[in-house]
């Protein structure tokens, strides 16, 4: 009898709080559900120590329900992009390198890497993912602790669930294909600033946000959004704590003039096992003829 999860095309990226999973490539999962891939968002952390940016839910009320608020605006956004599975790993936002938050016992800083990267291990092992999506090695624009840990984790459940003697206990083993890192390019960064110039609005990007390094050189694949482009949009919104719908980064420019500009997602190919050739227009480029409809 054949296996519908064997069978099927899945995609898994993996963020550390919720809100990540909104301004990193949302209109990309977007895409891949609306052509049957089978969609799974893995957050690693309740998101209790992000800051309430919008100012309309700056109340005591929200910051005495925080973690329920935002695993509800988080199921929101996942439903806009259309994940079709959201798996928790059950850690505590461990908040800004040196703060107390870091310390808690709960925190994901806090937990010995080989239990987290168990727990999704058993994720991948459960889910078979042949492409597997989340931060870079390169931390030094925004060191956040559940940032690093999140591409740690990744990672290694990358290079370990499919071998047998690691982690027994854990699921059939199974190896995913292809790892990818998200990036945010310059080009967009430089067209985006270009237009709020043009339109006569202030822009949200300075020097010292275009001396930071963006990578660019490092991109190996770009993803035609094209009828999604709304998607990242929507998605934050739906964040309502999380982000300031007035934010000058996200919505200074019209939809329709925003829609316009660089409608790609970008990545970097860390690790695959299958042969591809790049640069790519597919995370599934080089799977989708091996085998695997």
């Amino acid at each position: 009898m054949s296996d519908p999860v064997a069978d099927r095309l899945c995609l898994m990226t993996v963020h550390a709080h919720p809100d990540d999973e909104a301004s990193k490539g949302p209109a990309t999962v977007a895409k891949y559900h609306a052509q049957g891939v089978y969609t799974v968002l893995v957050t690693c952390t309740g998101g209790e120590e992000g800051d309430i940016l919008n100012p309309a839910m700056d109340t005591p009320e929200v910051r005495a329900d925080l973690a329920a608020i935002r695993a509800r605006e988080l199921g929101a956004a996942a439903r806009i992009i259309g994940y079709d599975e959201v798996v928790l790993l059950g850690y505590r936002d461990s908040g800004m390198p040196g703060s107390d938050a870091n310390a808690h016992p709960d925190a994901l800083a806090s937990a010995p890497l080989g239990e987290a990267v168990g727990r999704l291990v058993a994720a991948v092992r459960r889910l078979r993912p042949q492409v597997m999506v989340t931060y870079g090695e390169d931390h030094s624009g925004y060191p956040h602790p559940d940032h690093i840990r999140a591409h740690e984790i990744a990672a290694a459940a990358f290079d370990v669930a499919g071998d047998p003697e690691r982690f027994s206990g854990l699921g059939v083993p199974f190896r995913p294909l292809k790892l990818y890192y998200t990036l945010w390019s310059r080009k967009r960064a430089v067209l985006t600033h270009e237009k709020f110039i043009e339109l006569g609005l202030e822009s949200p990007y300075d020097d010292d946000w275009f001396a930071r390094r963006r990578f660019e050189e490092e991109i190996t694949t770009s993803v035609d959004l094209t009828g999604f482009e709304d998607v990242r949009r929507d998605a934050l919104l739906a964040h309502a704590s999380q982000v300031d719908p007035a934010s000058r980064f996200w919505f200074g420019l019209p939809p329709e003039v925003a829609r316009t500009i660089h409608p790609y997602d970008d990545y970097v190919l860390a690790r695959s096992h299958v042969e591809t050739e790049l640069p790519e227009t597919d995370l599934f480029a080089g799977i989708r003829l091996s085998g695997v409809p």
